[in-house]
């Protein structure tokens, strides 16, 4: 079971069952634990090659055991998503932790991925469990419906789930908007129906300092 103990401490309350997380993130523990480390977060085979072509690095450790598991990572933000057979997708570098049951994958996203210089995929998580992803400052979790399409910064995307469609818009930024330069060239446009978790602080990329 995961909890937040804070908003920058995940606590994962483990009878026997194993949880996967980033590599490097845990912080304590109490009772039991076995650790092994997981190239390719996990996947086996045909998750490293995917991952090792695409350029998306992502190293992962699972935990198992009787007791308690403490997980940060640089003072980060920490969100729980309660997934229902349903798919999250999020950059590798904002997953924290997965129930080991949860199945995680690579997705192709265009451009966005390639002006952040991490691969033109990203990390997908779905099935039945939960996952525990990070932000930079406090995440912000915006609604999408068919009336509304929400345009994002790439810089401030984390992550987004549910029936949603994802364009680029080319030639525009919010930063031309104030007259300033060096931002990025385009925008994430999501239509549809479903949520996209954005951070208060832009992460940097490739096309420019935002």
């Amino acid at each position: 079971m995961f909890r937040l103990q804070g908003s920058k401490v995940l606590a994962v309350d483990m009878t026997g069952d194993a949880v996967k997380a980033k590599n490097g993130s845990m912080v304590a523990y109490d009772g039991q634990m076995a650790f092994k480390k997981l190239t390719g977060g996990g996947e086996g085979l045909r998750g490293m090659v995917t991952r090792r072509l695409t350029g998306e690095q992502m190293t992962v450790m699972e935990v198992r055991g009787q007791g308690t598991c403490w997980f940060a990572d640089r003072a980060s933000e920490i969100n729980l998503v309660d997934l229902q057979g349903d798919k999250l997708y999020v950059e590798s570098s904002n997953l924290l932790a997965t129930d080991a049951g949860l199945r995680t994958g690579t997705t192709f996203t265009g451009l966005r991925g390639a002006s952040q210089g991490n691969g033109l995929f990203t990390t997908t998580v779905e099935g039945h469990g939960q996952a525990a992803i990070m932000s930079d400052g406090p995440a912000v979790v915006l609604r999408v419906i068919a009336q509304y399409p929400l345009t994002v910064d790439p810089g401030a995307y984390v992550a987004h789930r549910g029936n949603l469609r994802q364009s680029f818009q080319s030639g525009v930024t919010f930063r031309t908007f104030l007259g300033e330069g060096g931002g990025e060239a385009f925008q994430i446009r999501f239509e549809g129906d479903g949520l996209v978790y954005v951070q208060p602080s832009e992460r940097n990329t490739i096309a420019g300092d935002v």
